[in-house]
């Protein structure tokens, strides 16, 4: 069974922030998580340095192989700096397709 992670502490965001399932939006000094399963991706965000962890929202979503994961991580922590209420689904991910 296929497995990996990936965390990125300390991404200051954007104005607008990522938007999460559990308390909306976030926003400051965040952490991204990423975990993939062999199928689908996980994204997660949290206030650096707490023990929360929220759902980024559009998570989780289809994911082919290791290479695509770490890719929508990297997308996902760039968006996140950019800021403007990242989703999954307006975080650009042509490298999954």
């Amino acid at each position: 069974m296929a497995w990996a992670s990936w965390t990125t502490p300390g991404i200051f965001s954007g104005r607008g922030g990522v938007h999460t399932d559990e308390t909306g939006i976030l926003t400051g000094d965040l952490t991204v998580h990423t975990t993939w399963d062999g199928t689908e991706v996980d994204i997660t965000v949290q206030y650096t340095g707490t023990s929360d962890w929220y759902t980024v929202t559009g998570s989780p979503v289809p994911c082919r192989s290791e290479r695509h994961s770490r890719a929508l991580h990297q997308a996902v922590v760039a968006a996140v700096r950019a800021g403007g209420g990242v989703t999954l689904s307006r975080v650009a991910v042509s490298e999954m397709a």
